[in-house]
């Protein structure tokens, strides 16, 4: 009686794994078919069938199940059509799809299929059939299944390459075929551009290994997949853009590089986005201004005539507090008034003994003034000495041919801006583009980072020139942010058609950027590109030609203005002398 209760318990657990089949006759002869159906089911859900050929057993199965089901019986759609990912194939022979419709050929490829076969056909030919069309989720039954029970199910990467399953096994009839690949090629070529791809050679053994961020995704993948990566290396005098030719033309699996969508981009060679980043100039820094021109910056026009407004009332209310009277108001007491002059400069002046409130009142606002003033400017003088501004800075598109700025650009990437009617192309002075013709050549010169020319870059390549110039006395490049042909811009790994297990690769790909390796490769570019020797430590600046702190040139306007000052004031004195000499003889007179 003490094992009543665990023997009811197993047979309630066996009760809920098995399907939940409706009670139907034993003598309907559809009724194994619709088994497997619902084991089909089980194993992966479908919601739709889409039933290719014409009337054979798939078709009377439409009334007892309850998902839709389309009827293809020509074995071809002439339209479009938006197939759901969880469609089920069903064929009603191993000729009788014959889809010519690409775009639902392309949807319908890693669907699963399930053929009736006749008995004359072998199920290894129809497997091979199945192959040389890339379409490997593949399984048959024949026309005594009723009788059988038997399953023939394809495994394209292993051996054999068919397997026999009974329709009452737990085993599942699909498999994912390019979970393990059995060491199966993958054919690719890498571009070599640093830092997404680079080769390492392991000293010790000889062994050329994958580096960079795309190089080492690629490579985990392979080894994911249990595949050998067999890859070839770019020639230098050949474009990446051949690496898109020969993967368009199914010469190769996947290209070890990143290429950029745009709107008229074949999205059937392109994997899912693989980066987002945005396409700008990189620019030289412009020269520091010379130390004669600080004074003329540090003086901003609105500035100055708040503080002759300031001195002009302080010089009115002075005149007027000293004797309660407007008696001494003229221009020549407004302008060259001693007592505000001084005291705005921060310098002495004379104070009177017996001042009353109103004076002691505006010798504390002009004391004030004086030491907000020399403050201010003793900040910007020491501040500018210490680190000048540049003397210009390239904002807009224009100011290159303004500023006469040459940009360094590869040929092909002119025809594509062109192509694309880029609109900030269009504003650049076509006399300030140094067309390069080849591909690696503009990439050799920019890394030398040349100080005569601007360049393209994206801004995953930027980070590690921007770490590069950390080891400088100082940067000597900068990313225009406001100079960009392209914000938001996608790039994508260059993937073959009808790739089998392209799936596989793009969601490995998004695990990846998911756990952040991706952000931890792109990190450590430069000190792999450092390692390899692709990027020299070393200080890459112009070197600074030693100068005397203050030269006489660097005071040249201050003393041109002195010596003005000074004719002038020799000038009006020379005029009072001969105008009081002139009142003097008419008064004699």
């Amino acid at each position: 009686m003490v094992g009543l209760p665990f023997l009811l318990l197993y047979l309630g657990e066996i009760r809920v794994q098995l399907p939940d089949f409706p009670t139907q006759r034993e003598d309907d002869p559809q009724e194994e078919l619709y088994q497997l159906l619902m084991k089909l089911r089980q194993e992966e859900i479908f919601d739709t069938l889409l039933v290719y050929g014409k009337e054979c057993a798939f078709h009377s199965l439409s009334r007892r199940l309850e998902v839709p089901m389309v009827l293809v019986s020509s074995g071809s759609t002439e339209f479009d059509w938006g197939f759901s990912s969880l469609t089920l194939i069903l064929s009603c022979g191993p000729e009788e799809e014959k889809e010519a419709n690409y775009r639902n050929r392309v949807k319908l490829q890693k669907n699963r299929r399930l053929i009736y076969l006749p008995e004359d056909i072998q199920p290894d030919s129809v497997c091979n059939n199945y192959s040389l069309k890339e379409q490997y989720n593949v399984a048959m039954v024949r026309e005594d299944f009723k009788k059988t029970r038997v399953i023939y199910a394809c495994r394209f990467l292993s051996h054999p390459n068919l397997v026999e399953k009974h329709l009452m096994t737990s085993d599942p009839i699909f498999i994912e075929n390019f979970q393990n690949m059995h060491q199966k090629p993958i054919k690719a070529i890498a571009d070599l551009v640093a830092p997404r791809s680079m080769v390492c050679v392991i000293a010790k053994s000889g062994e050329k290994k994958l580096k960079g961020y795309v190089g080492n995704l690629i490579t985990n993948f392979a080894q994911k997949v249990n595949a050998t990566l067999q890859y070839e290396t770019l020639n230098k005098k050949v474009s990446f853009l051949d690496i898109i030719r020969r993967v368009s033309e199914d010469e190769l699996d996947i290209g070890i590089s990143l290429e950029a969508l745009n709107v008229n981009k074949d999205l059937d060679t392109a994997s899912y986005p693989f980066l987002l980043t945005n396409y700008c100039l990189m620019l030289p820094v412009s020269a520091k201004l010379p130390i004669n021109r600080v004074y003329a910056i540090i003086v901003h026009h609105l500035v100055l005539v708040i503080i002759l407004v300031l001195f002009f009332m302080l010089s009115i209310l002075l005149i007027y507090s000293q004797k309660r009277s407007w008696k001494n108001l003229n221009v020549a007491n407004i302008l060259l008034n001693d007592v505000a002059i001084r005291g705005l400069l921060g310098q002495a002046f004379p104070f009177p003994a017996n001042a009353g409130k109103h004076l002691r009142i505006i010798f504390c606002i002009l004391c004030f003034a004086s030491i907000m003033m020399t403050t201010m400017y003793n900040a910007y003088l020491q501040s500018y000495f210490t680190n000048p501004p540049t003397e210009h800075e390239i904002r807009t598109f224009k100011d290159i041919g303004k500023y006469h700025q040459k940009i360094a650009l590869p040929k092909f990437e002119m025809t594509s801006l062109i192509t694309t009617n880029n609109s900030q192309f269009a504003e650049i002075n076509k006399r300030e583009l140094l067309i390069i013709d080849g591909w690696k050549d503009y990439l050799n010169l920019r890394d030398t980072l040349n100080i005569s020319y601007g360049y393209l870059v994206t801004e995953d390549r930027w980070s590690v020139y921007a770490e590069q110039q950390k080891l400088f006395k100082k940067p000597i490049f900068y990313f225009a942010k406001d100079l960009c042909f392209s914000r938001q811009l996608f790039m994508s790994i260059p993937l073959r058609r009808h790739l089998p297990y392209r799936h596989l690769f793009e969601e490995h790909m998004m695990r990846q950027q998911e756990f952040g390796m991706v952000s931890y490769w792109k990190s450590h570019s430069f000190f792999d590109m450092v390692r390899l020797g692709i990027t020299p430590i070393k200080d890459l600046s112009p070197p600074k030609v030693f100068e005397a702190s203050l030269l006489l040139q660097d005071i040249s306007w201050i003393l041109k203005l002195y010596m003005a000052a000074m004719v002038i004031s020799i000038f009006c004195f020379l005029i009072e002398i001969l105008y009081a000499g002139q009142r003097r003889v008419i008064s004699h007179h």
